[in-house]
């Protein structure tokens, strides 16, 4: 299975690599993430427990992270086993590019799977592999620039709410460094 998308973050690409390297902002971006230890150097180990159509599995592996050129690209590898219902592989290639303001990060995934989610067919794979990017992208997006913004109040409800910050709040992890 092959994946490439793009996403634009409003932050600098040195706040956005930091984020790719940080355990705890990787271990709240993973949907399912149950633990992730270790480090950006000697590489991590992950438990996540995914449902992939019927089979729920829970899945214990490793990410290393290679081919690093600070703050531009890097290389993620990762591959974990799910006892019965299989085994997963893969890797993506990171890059982050200064735009604007802030960093079009644009990744290009290539993963297989094996074992009886194989067996659920391309379709249901492809479908969860590209939902599960999106949510740990929007998670990671959303950890460094704040949630998404609601939607304009009218006047009624904006005198309701004075005092209130127009200003977009930062994200936790934009907090954490800045």
């Amino acid at each position: 299975m092959k994946l490439a998308e793009e996403r634009h973050i409003a932050a600098d690409p040195a706040t956005v690599w930091a984020a790719v390297l940080n355990p705890q902002v990787l271990q709240a971006c993973v949907p399912g993430c149950e633990s992730l230890t270790g480090s950006p150097t000697d590489g991590f180990e992950a438990v996540v427990v995914q449902k992939v159509g019927p089979v729920k599995a829970r899945f214990t592996g490793t990410v290393t992270l290679s081919e690093m050129n600070e703050p531009h690209s890097l290389r993620i590898t990762g591959e974990g086993k799910g006892g019965v219902a299989g085994f997963a592989k893969g890797g993506a290639f990171v890059t982050m590019t200064a735009e604007g303001t802030g960093t079009k990060l644009t990744y290009d995934v290539d993963a297989s799977v094996g074992g009886k989610i194989a067996q659920l067919g391309s379709r249901i794979i492809d479908g969860f592999a590209k939902n599960f990017a999106e949510e740990f992208f929007n998670r990671f997006q959303s950890a460094i620039e704040g949630p998404e913004q609601e939607a304009p109040v009218d006047a009624a409800d904006a005198s309701a709410d004075e005092g209130t910050q127009d200003t977009p709040k930062k994200g936790w992890f934009r907090r954490l460094i800045g």
